[in-house]
């Protein structure tokens, strides 16, 4: 395990330059020390095989924030009331995504930087300070909707009432520190065990909703009336939104670096291509999540007069009777409990990567965690008991327009720092990759816009 003292000549040399506030004599802060390059990597005769296994986990952690409990209830009802229509846009978001963390890990692995970290050695303390709130307003808005989803799919499987499913979300905290205690492999483990489950639910959903091939197949191909819809368009932008999250790109730049790659120029070349295959194949497991929500939401609802159904509850009480599969809805929220279980668990990590690559703050992770839950668990309690449940769901949307506002804090650093020849080394990307990750960027921050707009107008 390398020590952290020669982890500072580790970053290409050639790249010191590039960051303006980097304080040389902090060079040996690791991005999550206590499991920085804990996981050991096979011998260099291992089969390209096993080598790709060690590095196989991190894209998975990523994905689960794109199958948080906010991501469902956009699928819901974008299905319920379009169809199909929206798999295009669910299709769209997920390779933006693709190509985002792809550059996170990147970035993580050739300047030995968290994007938080990044940002720091970067950017004037007043911009820091900044994009640090910007950053806990998303993750505050992230755990809101984990706090909901988990307090809804507790709710539906053992009537537990919405309130004291909230305080029990909290107990999830203590699941991230016995994990992390034993190794960060387990950690990865159980959120993949966790994922399985949630595909397992919904692949038998999608195959008792049986829907019409060539219907989805019409989805997947983008709509003019996307755009001219504007509820269509409102629902498109919640998908986009609720798909690429900004606290996911700093996690993600932390969580490559739990490799013990070697720091020279191949070894960090392999890491690079590995972690992106990583996540690459786990965000297309979160595409077919994502797609099947919106699948059996549009064959189970959208043709049976149940277009306004858009509650995580209503889809619940209806799936059974529709799909005529007596399990179908308690599959769905054991699906529920998964998600927000998972997404929580990444949640704290994505918050701790934060705090200390932002501030250099080291406090406690389970009182890191009951912060930051705390903060999100007051709104769900005022909100629940003044209106209960049907406020529960728009602040549930609400929430996630919250996440596609913060997203241009996370991504514009983020393809400004990729593409510095100064920062990356020889590890830059192409002009032709900048090209697109710009016109991604451009095209999250118009959409946004919109919906900033639309929602204040």
């Amino acid at each position: 395990m390398p020590d952290s003292s020669h982890h500072s000549c580790s970053a290409p040399d050639s790249a010191k330059a590039g960051w303006r506030f980097a304080k040389p004599t902090e060079a040996g802060s690791s991005s999550l020390p206590e499991v920085f390059a804990s996981v050991r990597l096979p011998g260099e005769n291992a089969s390209w095989f096993r080598r790709f296994l060690a590095f196989v986990g991190p894209g998975y952690m990523v994905s689960v924030g794109y199958m948080d409990p906010g991501n469902w209830a956009t699928d819901l009802q974008g299905g319920a009331q379009f169809g199909y229509t929206l798999l295009s846009v669910i299709m769209l978001s997920n390779l933006m995504a693709i190509l985002l963390q792809a550059l996170s890990a990147r970035l993580g692995i050739a300047t030995g930087r968290d994007l938080a970290q990044a940002c720091r050695d970067h950017f004037p303390p007043a911009v820091n300070i900044l994009l640090w709130l910007a950053c806990e307003l998303a993750i505050i808005a992230c755990d809101l909707a984990e706090v909901i989803g988990t307090a809804v799919a507790l709710q539906l499987l053992f009537g537990i009432p919405l309130l004291g499913g909230a305080a029990i979300s909290v107990l999830d905290a203590f699941i991230v520190l016995f994990l992390m205690n034993k190794g960060f492999r387990y950690l990865e483990a159980f959120i993949i065990g966790l994922l399985s489950i949630i595909a397992l639910c919904f692949a038998v959903q999608v195959v008792a909703a049986a829907p019409p091939l060539a219907g989805i197949i019409k989805g997947f191909l983008p709509s003019p009336e996307i755009v001219t819809n504007s509820q269509m368009l409102y629902i498109a932008i919640g998908i986009i939104g609720a798909t690429v999250m900004p606290h996911n790109l700093y996690l993600h730049s932390s969580i490559v670096q739990t490799r013990a790659f070697e720091h020279s120029s191949e070894g960090r070349r392999e890491a690079i291509r590995w972690a992106t295959w990583d996540s690459t194949i786990a965000l297309m497991l979160a595409l077919f999540i994502n797609a099947a929500i919106l699948i059996v939401a549009a064959a189970a609802f959208h043709t049976t007069g149940h277009q306004d159904v858009a509650e995580i509850e209503d889809a619940y009480r209806l799936l059974s009777p529709i799909l005529g599969l007596g399990i179908a809805s308690t599959l769905f929220a054991v699906a529920l409990l998964a998600a927000g279980t998972n997404s929580t668990i990444t949640g704290t990590l994505a918050g701790q990567i934060i705090m200390e690559g932002f501030l250099r703050l080291r406090i406690p992770h389970w009182a890191r965690r009951l912060l930051t839950r705390g903060l999100a668990i007051i709104p769900v309690i005022v909100v629940t008991a003044l209106y209960g449940s049907k406020g529960v769901g728009e602040l549930l949307l609400l929430s996630q327009v919250i996440l596609s506002m913060q997203l241009p804090f996370a991504v514009i650093p983020l393809v400004l720092f990729v593409s510095d020849r100064r920062k990356m080394g020889e590890f830059v990307i192409s002009r032709t990759s900048a090209v697109l990750s710009w016109v991604v960027a451009a095209v999250i921050l118009i959409l946004n816009f919109k919906l900033l707009y639309d929602t204040i107008f």
